[in-house]
């Protein structure tokens, strides 16, 4: 299947373009970076303190934020897992900074942000409804110790089982009264609850805490990561082509990194650890890309002994254009759906394929192919036509090994 046959599309004549597109947007992230925004670092990287609160009915992002500037938790963040209806879902996570986390005490940003939800404690006794806290052996243990059905511990474990399912399975983790679970189990069983137990109008279902230390840890991590991949790009491009090419495709993937965290740092979006692998994703794809087109450059200098560079490098990126747009055009739209209709917590990672596969697969035609003729017309600057560097085909057939081929300057 092909979109395009025989085009014959001027790209190289359009590198001006091409390049005030990149400079624009790759400066402009630069100074987002080092003026404005900064890099917005997630949870992961900065440190701090992350819980996944479920409530009873959708809560009002104004009062949240109230209660929880009256606890003193002012940075607090809220974002809501997925919409229901078009609406905002009962469930979000609030996040707290890491001046709140302590490597000492982790767990005390934690418990601050439940503490200022809990509006009506009940002393001596635990909320049923926090899940991170009060799991099966901990209501296991609390019905053996009252024995309301005067039966053997193991058969408790069927009964706090069928409890647990109620609150997760049935209602999403919040119990709003105990007497609910009169259809679960024994009345008696409801009674010894009582003692021991209370529920609130939400549910814990879990939370994460990153000391400073761990957060600054991955961050390194996070960065020798790109680091390393790119080293091991080029290398593996000079293995197989010429060391201009990797060079050439190295500096494209670090324009498509640099222009994507510039994104997120121009729309303050936060930097988290799936985003990181968003973007070694599209270190990979960008690369393939670029791949693509240099093998048809590498094939076309073999057939086209007598044409000069840049009309060999125009042909090879109109002969790969209907694949490219094939290929991207149908990964783009799959990582648009998932960043429209996927829920807040998907949209750094699918914010970075977006905009890594526009910008890998512009770049593959915009940047890295037209680094190869710029080389080209400054090594034959003021000496006429010279050797251009062919890649030497390592395991690409008979012609492998061969020498160099001369082009036109």
């Amino acid at each position: 299947m092909e979109f395009f046959r025989n085009t014959n599309i001027d790209f190289l004549g359009k590198k001006w373009y091409f390049l005030g597109f990149s400079l624009i947007f790759s400066v402009a992230g630069v100074l987002s970076m080092f003026f404005w925004h900064g890099i917005p670092r997630g949870i992961d990287f900065r440190g701090g303190t992350q819980v996944d609160v479920v409530f009873a009915q959708t809560p009002n992002d104004q009062d949240l934020r109230a209660t929880l500037d009256k606890a003193g938790l002012r940075d607090a963040r809220i974002l809501h897992l997925g919409s229901e209806g078009g609406t905002a879902s009962n469930e979000v996570i609030i996040a707290l900074d890491e001046k709140d986390v302590s490597e000492s005490n982790l767990d005390a940003g934690k418990q601050k942000i439940i503490d200022a939800l809990e509006t009506n404690p009940v002393p001596g006794k635990q909320n049923l409804n926090n899940g991170d806290r009060v799991g099966f052996a901990t209501v296991r243990d609390d019905l053996v110790s009252r024995d309301p059905l005067h039966a053997a511990p193991a058969d408790y474990d069927r009964v706090a089982r069928q409890i647990l399912d109620y609150r997760d399975r049935v209602q999403g983790g919040v119990i709003r009264s105990l007497d609910e679970l009169s259809s679960v189990v024994p009345a008696t069983v409801v009674s010894a609850l009582k003692q021991g137990f209370y529920t609130s109008n939400f549910g814990v279902k879990g939370g994460v805490v990153v000391g400073p230390q761990v957060g600054s840890q991955l961050r390194r991590q996070a960065e020798l990561a790109v680091g390393f991949s790119l080293v091991g790009m080029l290398v593996y491009l000079w293995f197989r082509f010429e060391l201009i090419y990797g060079v050439a495709a190295v500096v494209a993937v670090f324009h498509d990194t640099l222009i994507t965290v510039g994104a997120f740092s121009l729309t303050n979006k936060e930097i988290t650890l799936t985003v990181i692998a968003a973007i070694l994703t599209l270190v990979g794809y960008s690369m393939n890309d670029t791949i693509v087109v240099f093998d048809r450059i590498r094939e076309n200098i073999k057939l086209m002994r007598r044409e000069g560079l840049a009309e060999i490098v125009n042909r090879s990126i109109n002969q790969t254009l209907s694949r490219t747009i094939l290929t991207s055009g149908l990964t783009f739209l799959t990582v648009l759906s998932l960043y429209l209709f996927g829920g807040e917590v998907l949209h750094g990672f699918s914010f970075a394929l977006v905009i890594g596969i526009l910008i890998g697969t512009y770049s593959s035609i915009a940047v890295a192919a037209p680094m190869l003729v710029a080389y080209q017309d400054w090594r034959s600057r003021g000496r006429g036509a010279v050797p251009l560097p062919a890649p030497s085909g390592k395991g690409s057939g008979s012609q492998a090994g061969k020498g160099k081929i001369k082009v036109k300057a």
